[in-house]
């Protein structure tokens, strides 16, 4: 939902200030307003989804703040940067310090608000793909890019085999899997393998997992599933 979003202008001119906040919290947005990058740098600037920079500021420019925000904080949020510098160089250099997009001033509210759109659009779509490899149960987290479990914030190793059980059980709870399914699924054709061999692995995953155990459960004569 857009009344999610929080957006920080940096902006030295006020009349110009006035009229972004206006429209775009018009559209849902909440809206902060500094005047200069020092001023931006004391907001803590991890908690917005989009940074709207007039590149020329005071002391420190658009340029220095957008570097200072990508490489001494890390912070990835989207930047978008506005400015009467619209040649060549000056856009390139925008983009190289981490720009998501450049508006020449004067610019069209309207193409404003539709590019601000656009670009939490796409980040909404790279998060969502984000927290489909991370998945959260309860206490119990399992990290899909880094082959991790994670108990209260706790990392507990896992063979590969017992992780990639726990990833097939929890992506699908619910589900009932045969041993027959799991050892296809988890196995290479080449291995030789029994219906014993998903139990003794489970039983492995259940000790590890301590107190959330009965999370792996088993329908006898069925298979196992994960279930909260």
């Amino acid at each position: 939902m857009k009344e999610n979003y929080r957006i920080l202008i940096a902006e030295d001119e006020k009349d110009i200030c006035e009229i972004l906040q206006f429209n775009l919290e018009s559209e849902g947005y909440s809206i902060d307003i500094v005047h200069s990058a020092e001023e931006a740098l004391k907001k803590k600037l991890a908690g917005y989804d989009l940074f709207l920079l007039d590149v020329m500021m005071g002391k420190m420019s658009g340029f220095g703040l957008a570097q200072k925000i990508r490489k001494e904080l890390e912070i990835d949020t989207p930047i978008i940067f506005l400015t009467a510098r619209n040649n060549e160089n000056d856009v390139l250099t925008g983009f190289n310090v981490g720009a998501d997009d450049y508006i020449a001033k004067p610019f069209s509210i309207r193409e404003l608000q539709a590019r601000v759109k656009t670009i939490l659009k796409r980040t909404r779509k790279i998060d969502e793909s984000a927290e489909k490899l991370l998945l959260t149960l309860g206490n119990i987290a399992i990290d899909i890019v880094t082959k991790r479990l994670l108990i209260n914030n706790k990392k507990i190793d896992l063979t590969r085999k017992e992780f990639e059980i726990l990833s097939l059980l929890a992506k699908n709870q619910g589900r009932i899997f045969s041993r027959e399914e799991i050892l296809a699924r988890i196995w290479d054709n080449d291995v030789i393998v029994t219906d014993r061999t998903v139990d003794v692995n489970i039983t492995r995953l259940r000790k590890k997992m301590e107190e959330y155990s009965s999370y792996i459960r088993n329908k006898p004569g069925y298979g196992y599933y994960f279930e909260i």
